[in-house]
């Protein structure tokens, strides 16, 4: 088990938000943090305390007003952080290798890779072919539905047809180096993790895979690590006092080493 840190940037700025709350519509969303410190600041941080890889998340569209703003701020923080830090947020496998150049140590794929509700193994195999496996993580927001956990894109609003099942996580996992897990019903409002997600991925666990969303104390830490059988890697957003939150930064480094 290791911590995983994020630096999650909107409209050019270092926030944390409500996963669902995030439209492209007016570049909106739900803020429950906004730092007035650059992603280099954060990068740098992470370095000094030898925490490495942790996401960038550009969480702007391609064609928003803010997509260059925000984009700016990312490589700024892979520059602070030459390959310390992943990256993701519109990447493609014509964009994939610039952002590989500028300092990330792995490319970051959500909706490139989906496509009319079902994961896109063509685009999968041309990402690999672009920076190879060992540079890919592949970022899956998931949603509960009828009590089982389906793969959602487009920030988080449409429903994809994949189901998250072990012979779902063995089909992908021969196309990236990584996992990163959003339980996106509770991505950012510290109200406890999924536990039957988490459980879900602790007993495939074949790869690394980074759980995000929910973390509101140091117990659920201890969750993830006992129902993820120790396999999964773990951040946090709005619960992190980085970013407002109650969780010390040493705190949870300190937990995450013991277990």
């Amino acid at each position: 088990m290791e911590f995983r840190p994020c630096i999650d940037i909107h409209n050019g700025k270092v926030k944390q938000i409500v996963g669902t709350s995030l439209v492209d519509e007016g570049n909106r969303a739900k803020e429950n943090f906004v730092s007035e410190r650059g992603a280099d600041f954060f990068a740098e941080f992470y370095q000094s305390e030898g925490q490495r890889g942790g996401h960038v998340i550009m969480l702007n569209a391609k064609d928003s007003p803010y997509y260059e703003a925000t984009k700016e701020q990312a490589i700024k923080a892979l520059h602070a952080y030459p390959g310390g830090m992943q990256v993701g947020g519109g990447i493609t496998a014509d964009n994939a290798m610039e952002f590989i150049k500028e300092g990330a140590s792995h490319v970051i794929v959500t909706s490139y890779v989906f496509k009319d509700g079902h994961i896109s193994y063509d685009n999968m195999r041309k990402l690999v072919d672009a920076v190879g496996k060992e540079h890919v993580v592949l970022d899956m927001s998931c949603r509960k539905r009828d009590d089982r956990y389906f793969v959602v894109t487009d920030r988080w609003q449409v429903f994809t047809e994949e189901e998250v099942t072990p012979e779902f996580l063995d089909s992908i996992s021969a196309y990236c180096d990584e996992l990163l897990i959003h339980a996106a019903d509770v991505e950012g409002m510290s109200a406890g993790i999924e536990e039957d997600l988490v459980r879900l991925l602790g007993e495939w666990g074949k790869i690394p895979i980074t759980y995000a969303g929910g973390v509101r104390d140091y117990d659920d830490i201890m969750k993830i690590r006992e129902l993820g059988h120790g396999k999964l890697n773990v951040t946090i957003g709005s619960a992190l006092d980085l970013f407002g939150g109650p969780l010390h930064f040493e705190t949870v480094e300190q937990i995450v080493q013991d277990v």
